[in-house]
């Protein structure tokens, strides 16, 4: 037996102690950390060559293991702009490198530019709904954009799509006369035509109100005189242009916006729609009509219908969803979706980078990272208003720092007696 290499496994022994009391310092200290994820130290011992009759002392080693994978509990705040994920995945944020990393940390504010910023200064990144609905790139950031949540001041949107659905009374009269036909903009209409109105927006956001007129227009039938199918025609004026004086619409003073065709089969089903869009010389916009879903059965005449666009509103409140959407509701109680929030993972999250900001960056034993929306593909939701605390158990961080303590006396004891004995054989040659 080696009287130096007891004395070096104590030493090696007071060293992995050491380094137990390191991450037990560093977990106690974080233990307010929003989103920290607890560190342990783990030992492995080292061997050395001994002989039958002579045994060679060798050492311990330790290395640190995160537990990043373990959800910590989740609190609620005041603020809606704090964030916490329910389930895997991690937000992705960017530091003042423009670099993407990964966190849990979603103590988010609001910065001087609008962005949202967490505490360690990252800002969340996002896809922008500007271009239309966002796709996610699986395997990579690009697309992403700060998220932004500054909406001062009013905002409206033009309409450029609207739909009305119902049923259209297959038992109404058909008109003959074109001359009487809404479209032909000469008398107000008669019993045997169905008005309804929609309201749209132009590109200030002022309201424009659409008159409908449906007529029966025609009926096919077979040899044997069955009916096979009919038509409809549908009359769309400005309301501004409607006649002022007098109980009736007509004649309007510009002509009509849209005259569509509706033709149905024999079953009462719509089988073609024929110029549908709205081009409004007015308003210098084109709005596209869905009539896909009318029907004509022996039933009352009904109808509803909604166009898209906003009326200029100011923004009353901004909100994030479970799904990582971001929207703003205005005064007037519509919503816009601004943004929306990705999530982020890895195949092993234990064994990512961890770096300054409780950020994390993936590596090779951690695997690529994979990007995808909130509730999809095994990815948490996303809670607004809350926080993740940290995953540190204080008491048993105490704990082990008792036993820490209690093993780096005891290995320091090997070392004084190795130190005592090493004096013995130095003292027998006095």
């Amino acid at each position: 037996m080696s009287i130096f290499g007891s004395m070096k496994t104590a030493v090696s022994g007071m060293s992995a102690q050491a380094n137990r009391l390191s991450t037990v310092s560093d977990n106690i200290a974080n233990a307010n950390t929003t989103g920290y994820k607890a560190v342990s130290t783990s030992f492995s011992s080292l061997v050395l060559p001994s002989s039958s009759g002579n045994y060679n002392s060798g050492g311990v080693q330790t290395s640190v293991r995160q537990a990043i994978s373990e959800q910590g509990d989740i609190s609620y705040t005041t603020s809606d702009y704090d964030l916490a994920i329910s389930g895997d995945g991690f937000f992705i944020v960017q530091g003042a490198d423009g670099t993407p990393v990964l966190t849990r940390a979603g103590d988010f504010s609001v910065d001087s530019d609008g962005n949202l910023v967490n505490g360690a200064g990252y800002t969340l990144m996002g896809y922008s709904y500007d271009s239309g609905v966002p796709a996610v790139v699986v395997n990579g950031f690009d697309g992403l954009v700060p998220v932004n949540v500054s909406q001062s001041g009013l905002s409206a949107v033009a309409s450029s799509s609207a739909y009305f659905s119902g049923n259209l009374n297959s038992e109404a009269t058909v008109v003959t006369d074109t001359t009487t036909l809404p479209s032909a903009n000469t008398s107000d209409v008669t019993d045997d035509t169905q008005k309804m109105s929609l309201v749209a927006y132009d590109s200030l956001g002022a309201t424009v109100q659409y008159d409908y007129f449906f007529t029966k227009t025609g009926v096919t039938t077979d040899s044997s005189g069955a009916v096979t199918g009919s038509t409809w025609e549908v009359a769309v004026y400005r309301n501004a242009d409607a006649t002022t004086g007098g109980t009736t619409s007509f004649p309007y003073s510009s002509d009509a916006v849209s005259v569509a065709t509706l033709s149905f089969d024999a079953d009462g089903q719509l089988t073609s729609a024929t110029d549908t869009d709205i081009v409004d010389p007015t308003t210098a916009q084109t709005i596209t009509m869905d009539y896909s879903d009318f029907t004509q059965l022996a039933s009352d005449f009904s109808a509803t219908g909604s166009a898209d666009g906003q009326a200029a509103s100011a923004v009353s409140a901004v909100s994030i969803g479970t799904d990582g959407v971001v929207s703003v509701s205005y005064a007037n109680g519509t919503t816009k979706s601004l943004y929306q929030i990705p999530l982020a993972t890895v195949a092993s999250p234990d064994n990512l980078t961890l770096l300054s900001g409780n950020v994390y960056t993936a590596n090779g034993m951690s695997g690529v990272t994979v990007t995808g929306f909130p509730q999809t593909n095994g990815l948490g939701s996303i809670q607004s208003g809350a926080l993740e605390s940290s995953n540190v158990d204080l008491a048993g961080e105490l704990t082990e720092m008792i036993e820490a303590q209690r093993s780096y006396t005891a290995n320091s004891k090997v070392f004084q007696t190795g130190s005592d004995i090493m004096d013995v054989l130095v003292n027998l040659k006095r």
